[in-house]
């Protein structure tokens, strides 16, 4: 079966899952889509299957990140240039890193990444949480004996990604602490999160974290070391072990939601302000 650019072992896909994708890629315009082909196909899932974004059910939320539109957003974030120069600059920085020798991919879908880190420096070991993997995931990695997949997190690790993860989750500072937890003092946490409305599996209640998300891993014992090549790519390291105060993070949490408006207000002011100064910069150049 061939799915955007690239044929597919259709011992790999149930039959539901052909039929499915099917379906999906017939609505896709001719040729290489659009990244807003994909999301447009995943927000019509979202609504075929009566998701709601704004209260959490868990049964439909399993059917959603079950269903084969992931598999066709894996298929392609895997062949798109943009996602390809992400996944490289994150695999280059790990690989520039001689103290790190075991990463987790959290929500590492079909090991895209996990592959380039692998390729990259052969003594890295690599464990890929996702909670639903497919068959086609394991296939990816058959030749990779460095990397596996995990249902548990029962190790410490010298690096942890996280990417396009937190903006799905209804409680991501749970997840964050969990995150935090597995590594070691010293290690590292890659970062990438899109908390704005382009989806609506974005939960518009992790928005807020856009302007204070910095502020929360602090307080969980990490440490804001600047951005990997991609600006929307942070890193952090992993300063301290003490355990969460959830009190003071609940009572940021709040704050941070309430003043959420105010603070976009003010971000829209001071990209007005920017683009001025650009237009000025270029009026007298």
């Amino acid at each position: 079966m061939k799915i955007l650019n690239e044929e597919i072992d259709e011992s790999l896909l149930t039959h539901i899952d052909r039929q499915e994708l099917a379906n999906l890629l017939s609505e896709l315009p001719d040729g290489f889509p659009e990244l807003q082909d994909i999301w447009r196909l995943m927000d019509k899932v979202w609504n075929d299957l009566g998701c709601d974004n704004q209260q959490f059910d868990p049964d439909k939320m399993k059917r959603y990140y079950e269903h084969p539109v992931w598999l066709l957003n894996g298929l392609f974030t895997e062949q798109d240039e943009m996602s390809r120069q992400h996944r490289q600059a994150i695999a280059h920085w790990i690989a520039q890193r001689e103290s790190i020798f075991s990463v987790l991919d959290y929500g590492g879908g079909f090991g895209a990444l996990a592959r380039l880190v692998a390729d990259a420096r052969s003594e890295i070991s690599i464990d890929i949480y996702e909670p639903y993997p497919s068959k086609l995931s394991f296939h990816r990695i058959r030749n990779y004996s460095q990397i596996r997949f995990i249902a548990t997190l029962a190790r410490f690790y010298d690096c942890v990604i996280c990417t396009d993860v937190l903006e799905h989750v209804f409680d991501p500072l749970i997840l964050l602490s969990n995150i935090a937890q597995v590594i070691d003092i010293n290690g590292f946490l890659i970062i990438a999160n899109c908390f704005y409305p382009y989806i609506k599996c974005h939960l518009p209640g992790t928005f807020h974290f856009r302007h204070t998300f910095s502020l929360f891993a602090g307080m969980m014992g990490l440490k804001y070391c600047g951005f990997c090549q991609f600006e929307h790519i942070h890193i952090y390291q992993k300063v301290n072990d003490q355990p969460p105060n959830w009190h003071r993070i609940r009572l940021l949490e709040y704050w941070s939601r309430i003043l959420f408006p105010l603070l976009e207000i003010t971000a829209r002011d001071r990209n007005r302000i920017h683009r001025g100064l650009r237009k000025l910069r270029r009026l007298f150049q």
